[in-house]
């Protein structure tokens, strides 16, 4: 039986988490209403380490990386589940969904960008082309005049480009740690979300000083017990997985899954029409994702020069 290329791997893993991560935001914004952005973050987080990744990771290896490794993984950490989730969260909290998705929609463009300056990777037509119709199809879904970019959400987006932005950076550098300290994606996960506790915790003893906690019932627990188990320590290692798998400007297109899914189950779920818009801007993201499966091609052999 043939061996599944890593690139279709890399697919089912980032197509997985992206569209885990598509169907979030609901929860997401029916949890804040109760819990700050920070404190739902800790527990996120808490939630993902103690039930699941860190018990597993401990079977599995029975130590901890070197003070150097860990160092770099705790710092990764900080960067992608510190300062980009909790301003994803906080962004949600002080904007709109519409313009949430829009704005972080962006993070492939980063993700691209940062595989080119620290990866050294070749941006091909084929890639570009694959970014290009997915944001096409990304504003088609969402449709841009439905964002409302104003002084009211002002913050809420400056903290969203914010959050995007940090995201292509901590995905390219789980792919180079990765590689760097020949780590398990399990590790890699572990630690970083370790790292992303060192920010969340002070952020969210900070905030509970000028905000409490609203009504806690069987609903808001289901919530962030899917937050956790489901959004954060499955989404999250099948992600760092397909970093881990495929090259960064390839795997960053599996992100453009995320808004696909989440209108899908919003027309499923909640009953919204399937709009022409809403087909069209899938088979324009559906491409796009076909496209980053075709392999590059092979560099030229170097021609010898011939002796005078």
């Amino acid at each position: 039986m043939k061996t599944v290329p890593r690139i279709w791997l890399a697919a089912v893993f980032g197509i997985t988490a992206a569209s885990i991560w598509g169907g979030m935001y609901v929860v997401s914004d029916v949890m804040l209403l109760v819990l700050p952005p920070f404190t739902l973050l800790t527990l996120r987080i808490l939630l993902a380490l103690l039930m699941i990744l860190y018990p597993l990771d401990r079977a599995r290896r029975g130590g901890a990386p070197d003070r150097r490794t860990m160092t770099s993984l705790l710092a990764v950490g900080a960067l992608g589940l510190g300062v980009s989730l909790g301003a994803q969260f906080v962004g949600a909290d002080l904007s709109t969904a519409v313009n949430g998705a829009l704005v972080t929609s962006a993070s492939p463009a980063f993700v691209v960008l940062f595989a080119v300056i620290l990866l050294g990777e070749k941006l091909t037509r084929l890639r570009l082309a694959g970014i290009v119709l997915a944001s096409a199809g990304v504003l088609v879904i969402l449709n841009l005049a439905a964002a409302d970019f104003n002084s009211d959400t002002f913050v809420g987006d400056v903290f969203l480009a914010i959050a995007a932005f940090t995201w292509g950076l901590y995905s390219v550098l789980v792919r180079r740690v990765s590689i760097q300290h020949s780590l398990s994606t399990l590790t890699v996960t572990v630690y970083a979300l370790f790292g992303g506790l060192l920010l969340s915790v002070p952020a969210s003893a900070l905030e509970l000083s000028n905000r409490a906690i609203g009504e806690v019932d069987a609903l808001v627990v289901l919530g962030v017990l899917y937050l956790g188990i489901i959004s954060t320590a499955l989404a999250l290692l099948l992600w760092n997985r397909a970093f881990a798998l495929a090259p960064a400007a390839v795997a960053s297109l599996f992100f453009f899954a995320q808004p696909l899914s989440g209108a899908l189950l919003a027309a499923l779920v909640l009953g919204q029409e399937m709009t022409l818009a809403l087909w069209l801007g899938g088979g324009l993201i559906a491409l796009a994702l076909l496209l980053s499966l075709v392999p590059a091609a092979p560099a030229a052999p170097a021609t010898k020069r011939a002796s005078p």
